[in-house]
């Protein structure tokens, strides 16, 4: 490997010389717009993940405040019925109070007014019980409208989550089966996280250090498009992967980095190029060699990873709503 590398770099070097100013420079502008373009993807990348968090946070805290409804709405009704219970037992006081009453009003005076200021100061818990009664009932109705309310949004949330489980299982079938030609050629399909993953090992795409898709890659990647074109609720990102043997060049592609990121443009170029897929739904992004998915077999890590995503605008506008 070093040996072909080492004569790489002499034959770029004696190309470089040879290479006119003019397309010197358009080079240095294509590394200048790749770099901007890598930047954007990292960021956009990044906000997405950001997004997905925030929306598994916000769910589970929904589910919590549901939770927490209904404990309070047990709780009050607790409360209320001991609440019936102290009003039953003061009413029963009150008139046992009113028939000695009727039969003291004959008694002294000073017996009467005693009577008299009882009597009074169990109308007065009784008026407090019955107030506290109501101010609970109160509290117990609007806690039950947030309760439905909640369980309405959480099954709201639940119902959007199961849809589109199911359509990305009945997508990842049919990305499955139009690339069934490529699985024995370093073309994997997995599900996971609710994502699918199609990753293409370099050597079914590109050869050495080259950034054009060959054509037997090239047939893969025109039926994958075929079938996600008429998909519009997905986000595709288009990562590049490299391994960590260096590029070193004067000319581009210069490093890995750089490598990761021409390769996955020009497995989005060629995806729109052959498809009616919307340009808004789909990115390039370059990870260079800092994402091995085999720290032993450098011919896996260099690769191509299509990821592709459900749209979560719908659940976030319904938690963002809260």
């Amino acid at each position: 490997m070093k040996k072909y590398l080492l004569s790489f770099v002499i034959l770029s070097i004696l190309f470089s010389a040879c290479v006119p100013s003019k397309k010197y420079n358009e080079l240095l502008e294509r590394e200048k717009s790749c770099s901007e373009e890598l930047a954007k993807y990292k960021k956009s990348s990044s906000d997405y993940e950001v997004l997905s968090k925030d929306l598994q946070i916000k769910y589970d805290l929904a589910a919590k405040e549901v939770s927490r409804l209904r404990g309070d709405t047990n709780n009050l009704g607790n409360q209320i019925r001991l609440l019936k219970r102290e009003q039953e037992s003061i009413e029963t006081q009150y008139k046992a109070l009113e028939n000695s009453f009727d039969k003291l009003k004959n008694l002294s005076a000073k017996e009467t007014a005693t009577l008299q200021t009882q009597l009074e100061q169990k109308t007065k818990e009784l008026q407090l019980k019955e107030d506290a009664l109501l101010k609970l009932d109160q509290e117990l109705q609007a806690k039950q409208a947030q309760l439905i309310e909640r369980e309405k949004r959480v099954n709201e949330l639940e119902e959007l989550i199961r849809n589109k489980e199911a359509k990305i299982q009945l997508l990842k079938a049919r990305v499955a089966n139009a690339l069934r030609n490529f699985e024995n050629q370093g073309l994997t399909v997995v599900q996971k996280n609710g994502k699918i993953y199609v990753s293409l090992e370099a050597k079914l795409l590109f050869g050495s250090g080259s950034t054009k898709v060959e054509d037997e890659g090239k047939s893969a990647l025109v039926e994958l498009a075929r079938v996600l074109e008429t998909e519009r609720d997905l986000e595709i990102v288009v990562e590049g992967h490299t391994d960590t043997d260096k590029l070193n060049s004067s000319v581009s592609p210069k490093n890995n980095w750089e490598l990761s990121v021409l390769r996955a443009t020009s497995v989005v170029e060629l995806m729109l190029a052959n498809s009616n897929m919307s340009p808004t739904q789909i990115m390039a992004a370059g990870r260079s060699e800092y994402h091995p998915v085999d720290p032993n077999d450098k011919a896996k890590n260099r690769r191509i990873e299509i990821i592709i995503s459900p749209n979560l605008n719908e659940l976030f506008e319904i938690i963002s709503n809260d």
